[in-house]
C-alpha cells in the first residue's frame, strides 16, 4: 500500500456485520485499533499495550465503499504528525481482493501518564522512533 510502510491484515468476522452482511460502520474502529497497535508495537518495540500510556483523543472515519463479511481488509497505518503530547495517525482501508478502497481515517492519540492522570510529553525516544519509521520531522 503507496505510503503505508505497515499495513495489518484484518479479517472481517461475521460477528462485524448487520442482517445485510454488510460491516457495521461501529466495527471499522476495532480495524484501525488493530492496525494501531500493530504499529505501535512494531515501532516502538512495546510487547504490552498497558505499558504504552496513550489514550484516543479523536476519530474520524471517511466511508468510500461497503464491506461485506467473506472479505479481508488490509488497514495501513501511520503518523503524519507529532505534537507536544499529541501524535496524528492516518489510516487507509483497502479490500485485499480487489484493491479498493473502502475507508479512510484520522486519529489523534494523547501520550498519557495514568499514575498523575493527565498528559505528558511524547518522549524523544517515541519521537525518533516514529520520525525515522514514517519519514516525517
Amino acid at each position: 500500500m503507496e505510503g503505508y510502510r505497515l499495513v495489518s491484515e484484518v479479517p472481517v468476522r461475521f460477528s462485524d456485520t448487520d442482517g445485510l452482511g454488510h460491516v457495521n460502520n461501529a466495527n471499522y474502529l476495532s480495524f484501525l485499533e488493530v492496525s494501531r497497535v500493530d504499529y505501535l508495537r512494531r515501532v516502538l518495540g512495546r510487547v504490552r499495550v498497558e505499558d504504552l500510556g496513550v489514550i484516543i483523543a479523536r476519530i474520524e472515519i471517511d466511508y468510500k465503499s461497503p464491506v461485506m463479511h467473506h472479505e479481508t481488509l488490509l488497514v495501513g497505518c501511520r503518523v503524519s504528525e507529532i505534537g507536544g503530547a499529541s501524535i496524528k495517525m492516518d489510516y487507509r482501508l483497502e479490500a485485499k481482493g480487489d484493491g479498493r478502497l473502502v475507508a479512510e481515517a484520522k486519529s489523534v492519540l494523547v501520550t498519557f501518564d495514568y499514575s498523575l492522570n493527565r498528559p505528558q510529553r511524547v518522549s524523544e525516544e517515541w519521537r525518533t522512533k516514529m520520525e525515522e519509521f514514517d519519514g516525517i520531522s
